[in-house]
């Protein structure tokens, strides 16, 4: 028999990981039903005057999906002036040639060949300053957009008349990303949800909250707020330069806007293996937790009570019963916890999954996933200790 103690210990375990994912669905910013999606909103009204617009696209070793992500841009039905900006940042393939091909229209769109980043400047936040120094300076915003997303014809309309109609210095689109191999089903919607619980989109668009966030892969910026934040500079380290930078340009008082696109703003990188995601992950998941030793080991045991401890607890409920080790009562306490904390997973994480086209049933891998998502964070330390830095 397993002593009482350790049933105890276990118990309780259950019991506080149900109690903190009944607080996640209670939370009032709800950031678990995935809102707001973007096309299911009101179109926002046309502006009086459209605006000019710089789309910035750093690119490096795109070769692959330009073909596909550059004439889209090219077929933006903006009524404004607008001109795009490829930045090759040294790619190994034909990235700079390919652009200079798709580009019929020379007036329309500009290949810039990046130069080595200099020191202290992260290679994506350089490859965006050599485009914006390079954009007309007549242009009211920026759009900093990935070369593997791809955009409806009237997605930069649409976040221009966002922009304009709420007087907003940043609108940022977080894409829909691709889920369709094994290890993107498993692993990308709960990327999507984990962003989602750690800045919670409700709140990124409350102008009185201190949560600041934005989509990398799309990013509408007002010139003059971006100036005033100091420039692209002042992220020129940043790791994660998407979410520092909406954190420069809330912090002036400005208000900004993410939301999730359901269609608009489509993201073409694939990741055919969960090898392939947690490479992405691992990346930027220490930077995440600011380097942090302490933070990580919270961390790291918050991960253990809500995701591998639920399932543990729900088996070991019945297999402690078949074994004899523990008390009818306490093996029913113990499966029953374990099971109810992993009901109210799923069920934060349902909408996640119905946004996917995923069947419901789906919502029960989140322990798996989040276990996963563990080990990248653990991983992402290692190699930042071990002085194993990103690459871009």
């Amino acid at each position: 028999m397993l002593p009482a103690a350790a049933l105890l210990t276990l118990a309780g375990g259950g019991g506080l990981a149900a109690l903190a994912w009944l607080a996640i669905l209670l939370f009032p910013a709800r950031p678990w039903d995935l809102r707001p999606i973007a096309e299911d909103e009101e179109p926002p009204p046309a502006p009086p005057a459209w605006p000019s617009v710089a789309i910035l696209v750093p690119a490096r070793n795109e070769a692959a999906h330009l073909p596909l992500t550059l004439p889209a841009l090219l077929a933006q039905d903006y009524p404004g002036e607008w001109r795009i900006v490829v930045v090759d940042d040294r790619s190994a393939d034909a990235t700079g040639e390919l652009a200079r091909q798709l580009g019929r229209e020379p007036a329309r769109l500009a290949v810039v060949t990046g130069t080595a980043s200099p020191e202290g400047w992260a290679g994506k936040v350089w490859a965006l300053e050599q485009g914006a120094r390079v954009a007309p300076a007549g242009a009211r915003y920026f759009l900093l957009t990935d070369a593997d997303i791809r955009h409806a014809p009237g997605s930069l309309s649409r976040l221009v008349a966002e922009a304009e109609a709420g007087s907003l210095a940043l609108v940022s689109r977080m894409a829909r990303l691709r889920c369709r191999s094994a290890g993107e089903r498993l692993l990308i919607p709960p990327f999507l949800f984990f962003f989602n619980l750690i800045y919670p989109m409700r709140l990124v668009n409350e102008p009185g909250s201190r949560v600041a966030a934005a989509a990398g892969g799309c990013v509408l910026l007002r010139r003059d707020a971006l100036e005033r934040a100091g420039g692209l500079a002042s992220i020129r380290g940043e790791v994660i330069d998407d979410v520092n930078l909406a954190r420069r340009i809330k912090g002036l008082g400005e208000p900004i806007r993410l939301a999730v696109s359901r269609s608009d703003v489509e993201s073409l990188r694939e990741y055919g293996s969960a090898g392939a995601v947690w490479r992405m992950v691992r990346r930027t998941a220490f930077d995440e937790l600011g380097y942090s030793v302490a933070l990580l080991a919270g961390t790291l045991a918050g991960l253990a009570l809500l995701f591998p401890l639920p399932p543990l607890l729900a088996f070991a409920g019945a297999g402690l019963a078949a074994a004899g080790a523990a008390s009818p009562a306490w093996c029913a306490g113990l499966g029953g916890a374990g099971v109810l904390a992993w009901a109210l997973a799923a069920a934060a994480f349902r909408p996640t999954v119905r946004y996917f086209g995923l069947p419901g049933r789906w919502a029960w891998t989140l322990p798996l996933a989040g276990t996963l998502y563990g080990g990248m964070t653990l991983d992402s330390a290692r190699r930042y200790l071990a002085g194993r830095r990103h690459e871009w």
